[in-house]
């Protein structure tokens, strides 16, 4: 990932100095960690850890301020629509601090976009339509990207719909939904309850995010690999679930990798629910700090599709990492079991990380 001029090391400086809008303890020590963590590593000219990084400035260049602010655009969906389709050199939009109330998506032909915020307390961009107002989970999302080669960097995408009870009809409401290939998502917050983040398809990379939310909170087809993340379940005793992961054929690429990441919040909940017949999880080296429940996983009320799917854990610690009692079809993984699960070759980053 390419982080470009001085204005980087700017507005995270910023976002280091302003009181962060959301008020959440958990948030405010996972930003507090966050910056530390960033502040150990920026130079002159790097600020992004494990990514190949340039003090080039690109040439597409967009700058999105709330109104007075002498940015040249006051909304982040004006700025996206300014942008060519078809290009192909990658565009920036830097979005200074503020809470921007608004709701876009990024169309396929709008490929190599990057966003960058002043700092995940401090950059919002919210919206709080469920699936009953929107007509559909998926266009629920505040901000939805259809295209390849994404970027979001500190940065909050939010739905502020409240937590609905369990059982609820249609009030999933998205934060985020990323369907194109080849996203990378780093220091970025996900807030929301059901159905916060929809990983729909394609192969993504999150690295240092946080997610909230109450029922399936990451939940999609996609291919991805959760690198250091922190999730924090919000849902009702008994009610929740961290994962609906939707692979439903053998051979199809998808899947959730969870590796070095910190599970805390209410309990106990699922760690997933088997949305597709050949659902695939794993949490490896993860703190699961919240109470799971002992089962860990659920069937989707479809017993067939324990023979199917392939849930497991390696390697992982705290309240909730106890497999007494876990379902018979999910697995404590081997050393060589593990290893496919481990770094971002999961998702053939390689070719593609920190290279786009």
């Amino acid at each position: 990932m390419a982080v470009y001029s001085v204005f980087v090391v700017v507005v995270v400086a910023m976002a280091m100095m302003v009181q962060g809008v959301p008020t959440d303890t958990e948030f405010d020590q996972w930003l507090a960690d966050q910056s530390a963590r960033h502040a150990s590593q920026v130079t002159t000219e790097t600020v992004t850890p494990d990514m190949t990084v340039t003090a080039t400035e690109p040439s597409c260049v967009r700058y999105v301020g709330k109104k007075g602010s002498g940015a040249e655009y006051s909304k982040v969906k004006s700025a996206v629509k300014s942008i060519p389709e078809g290009g192909s050199e990658r565009c920036v939009i830097y979005v200074a601090a503020g809470t921007y109330n608004e709701k876009f998506e990024i169309p396929k032909e709008q490929s190599k976009i990057s966003i960058i915020g002043a700092g995940a307390s401090t950059t919002i961009i919210e919206n709080e339509d469920t699936a009953e107002t929107a007509g559909s989970t998926s266009k629920s999302a505040t901000v939805a990207v259809m295209s390849d080669y994404f970027i979001a960097q500190d940065i909050t995408f939010s739905n502020t719909a409240p937590p609905p009870p369990g059982g609820a009809v249609g009030q999933q409401a998205v934060a985020f939904r990323i369907e194109g290939d080849k996203a990378q998502f780093l220091r970025v917050a996900f807030l929301g309850a059901q159905d916060t983040l929809y990983d729909k398809k394609g192969r993504h990379y999150f690295k240092d995010c946080y997610i909230k939310g109450s029922i399936d909170f990451v939940f999609g087809a996609g291919l991805s690999y959760y690198d250091t993340c922190h999730l924090v379940s919000i849902a009702n005793p008994g009610s929740g679930s961290l994962t609906a992961q939707k692979k439903t054929t053998k051979g199809e690429l998808s899947g959730f990798s969870f590796v070095n990441c910190l599970v805390t919040g209410n309990g106990p909940i699922y760690l997933g629910r088997a949305w597709g017949q050949y659902s695939e999880v794993v949490f490896s080296y993860t703190q699961l700090n919240a109470p799971i429940i002992p089962a860990g996983w659920f069937d989707w009320a479809d017993p067939a599709r324990q023979k199917t799917v392939y849930y497991g854990q390696y390697k992982c610690t705290g309240v909730g990492a106890n497999t007494t009692g876990r379902v018979s079809w999910s697995k404590e993984l081997t050393d060589s079991e593990a290893a496919p699960f481990l770094s971002w070759s999961f998702v053939d980053g390689d070719s593609w990380i920190g290279k786009v």
